[in-house]
């Protein structure tokens, strides 16, 4: 990964740390006694952990095998062999994250969340143990958009998967090219493929699924940091308890060296947040 990427990714650490720990603040240090969901956890023997399956290097289901890979279905693995209990997976999407955690579809969102601010409104955040940046995908073969600066132009259709943190970012920054939500059946690599789209723009993980499957991908990196975010584990509100238990795993694995050896493993060593 490159230097310049390490230290956009550092940008965020200095500049915004007090703001992604702010719904820690009244946790103490995560020593609290178990509240009503912990207790659920461990009558039922089971933690249900909301993912989106379709999230590659984090939560993603290979269509071929339908089995489960990525950094955060390794950690919800050790989250429960910490709590002594059986994980299971509950498909999940960033349009109904919030719905699915507040009606207890689950009990922690295990998918790189970005903690914005709206869904901060409306859920609790453990500290972040990831952090990105915003890029653009297009193809090899596409002569409107080749660098950066291409993107905000007119008649540029620019994609974002809906629900997603690129879609108010790209809202509010574009200017003169045209934004486009996607929203399932349709993804973005089929729109950018048919043409019907120029450019997508999607996080580091994502990224990489692009990069390491299709030879027509090609990265569109900003020529310094754009927005950076960090991504944490979320809770439904109203249980402090469990929130600091689960920030107390983050911060185990922090420590002992797990997070680095499973961000390793799924190539997201670059933008792990020590």
């Amino acid at each position: 990964m490159p230097t310049e990427f390490r230290h956009r990714l550092g940008c965020w650490r200095r500049a915004g740390l007090a703001f992604a720990l702010a719904g820690l603040s009244a946790l103490g240090t995560g020593t609290a006694t178990a509240g009503a969901t912990q207790q659920r956890v461990q009558a039922s023997g089971t933690l249900r952990v909301c993912i989106w399956p379709d999230y590659y290097g984090v939560s993603f289901r290979s269509p071929r095998t339908q089995q489960l890979a990525g950094i955060d279905i390794d950690l919800s693995a050790e989250l429960g062999r910490d709590l002594g209990v059986k994980v299971v997976h509950v498909d999940s999407s960033f349009p109904s994250l919030i719905e699915d955690l507040k009606s207890e579809r689950c009990d922690v969102a295990m998918f790189a969340v970005a903690m914005l601010p709206q869904r901060m409104e409306h859920l609790r955040f453990t500290r972040p143990y990831l952090q990105s940046d915003i890029y653009g995908i297009t193809t090899r073969s596409n002569r409107a958009v080749r660098q950066w600066a291409d993107i905000d132009q007119p008649g540029v259709q620019v994609a974002v998967q809906a629900g997603t943190f690129m879609e108010p970012v790209m809202a509010a920054s574009l200017k003169r090219a045209q934004l486009v939500r996607i929203r399932p059946p349709a993804t973005r690599e089929q729109e950018l493929e048919a043409g019907r789209v120029d450019v997508f723009m999607t996080d580091y993980p994502y990224s990489r699924r692009l990069l390491d499957n299709a030879d027509w991908a090609a990265l569109i990196s900003p020529p310094q940091a754009f927005h950076v975010l960090p991504y944490a584990y979320a809770v439904k509100p109203g249980d402090d308890a469990w929130l600091a238990q689960v920030d107390g795993f983050v911060q185990r694995i922090q420590r002992d060296g797990r997070l680095a050896a499973a961000a390793s493993r799924h190539g997201l060593g670059a933008i792990v947040v020590r």
